[in-house]
């Protein structure tokens, strides 16, 4: 429980929730600092009435995606509570992890990089690499597909986002329903608007 609610903004439930498949640079610096000041905001009264959960969506047409959110995972798993950081500092950086910037680079090289960035908000670097990094050896039944320490949990997310249809980010839902007004391109006064009218 303690791994999803740090996916969730705020970690209690609310009556009203939006679950966002992001991993869209763009949509996240637009949303991200507006939801959480009108999550925090002790003087808003509405914003008791609503939870965000950050769902990681891979775009498996740019492999180094599946390694940016196996990063994401890891993340999860040593220090939930610097998710959303770890999400906001890879997101700074992401052009750095755009197909041309990662085709010649080998995959451990790739995860060197990623901890590097979960260490810049105090993430374990070397616990996060441990989990991310492929072994270039069988395992003790010469399994040769062995994964990696987030494996099954990207296999889980993976499938969670199956089951509900989503395709491309961003996906939203909200109370279940996919919200397909909302784009990439939406801007603060977009969001305010949505917000005023759906959850205020």
């Amino acid at each position: 429980m303690k791994l999803l609610s740090s996916l969730c903004i705020p970690a209690i439930s609310s009556p009203g929730m939006i679950s966002s498949s992001m991993f869209s640079a763009k949509l996240f610096h637009t949303f991200y600092p507006l939801i959480t000041a009108f999550l925090n905001n002790p003087n808003s009264a509405s914003s008791k009435h609503l939870q965000v959960i950050f769902r990681q969506q891979i775009q498996p047409w740019h492999p180094s995606s599946t390694l940016t959110h196996e990063a994401g995972l890891a993340v999860l798993k040593l220090a939930p509570e610097k998710f959303w950081p770890f999400s906001a500092a890879l997101f700074a950086k992401q052009k750095e992890f755009f197909d041309v910037s990662v085709v010649n680079e080998k995959r451990n090289d790739t995860y060197v990089r990623l901890a590097k960035i979960g260490a810049e908000v105090g993430v374990d670097e070397g616990a996060m690499l441990k989990l991310l990094k492929i072994s270039d050896q069988p395992d003790k039944d010469g399994n040769l597909n062995i994964g990696n320490g987030v494996t099954t949990d990207m296999k889980l997310m993976v499938k969670a986002a199956r089951v509900v249809g989503t395709h491309v980010t961003p996906t939203v839902f909200f109370d279940g329903v996919e919200e397909r007004s909302i784009s990439s391109s939406f801007t603060r006064e977009q969001w305010e608007e949505w917000l005023q009218k759906n959850v205020v």
